[in-house]
């Protein structure tokens, strides 16, 4: 994580001074940050964030911040403040179910990582910020989609997985029919 990327974080603690001061003796520390004032965030289960980071990264959407959280299995999204209602507009737009998800806004707090984490520790960047994101009224147009698109791919993998347990039981109907030449 950059300069300005700890500065626009400590910039929505309730003490910017205390959380820049925390992370300079520890960058490893998280730190507890008010949703709603910088930033608002939605946290899905680990498996749908990890997929829905994916899609977004190899797909060139645009998408803010991203935080892994070990202990509880979840990935938090960063979106730009008040963006709870066009996140939801275009999550009902789509087509799917919606995977469940909190969105975190005014009232609500997030643990983030410290600057520097370690491989091992609770809290990981998955995307760390390395300034102030800039407004990109397509950010929550993408995390709709790509939410909804990865719970469906996870889904669609997950029966194959029932119909087809073991490698046995998938090559199994490709083989019924065939007859062998042994003779």
């Amino acid at each position: 994580m950059t300069t300005r990327g700890v500065e626009w974080l400590s910039a929505a603690a309730d003490d910017p001074a205390g959380c820049r001061a925390t992370w300079a003796e520890n960058p490893r520390a998280p730190y507890v940050l008010a949703a709603g004032r910088l930033f608002d965030m939605v946290t899905v289960e680990q498996r749908v964030g990890m997929e829905t980071f994916d899609q977004l990264l190899h797909r060139g959407l645009p998408f803010g911040p991203v935080v892994l959280d070990h202990k509880a299995r979840r990935v938090g999204f960063f979106l730009g403040s008040r963006s709870e209602e066009p996140f939801a507009h275009h999550l009902a737009k789509e087509a799917g179910a919606p995977p469940r998800y909190r969105y975190l806004t005014q009232g609500s707090v997030v643990v983030v990582p410290g600057p520097m984490p370690m491989t091992g520790d609770r809290y990981q960047w998955l995307r760390a910020p390395t300034r102030r994101p800039v407004a990109n009224p397509l950010r929550p147009v993408a995390l709709a989609t790509m939410l909804i698109a990865s719970a469906e791919l996870l889904a669609r993998v997950d029966s194959y997985s029932e119909r087809y347990p073991s490698a046995a039981a998938f090559a199994l109907p490709a083989f019924e029919g065939t007859t062998t030449d042994a003779g």
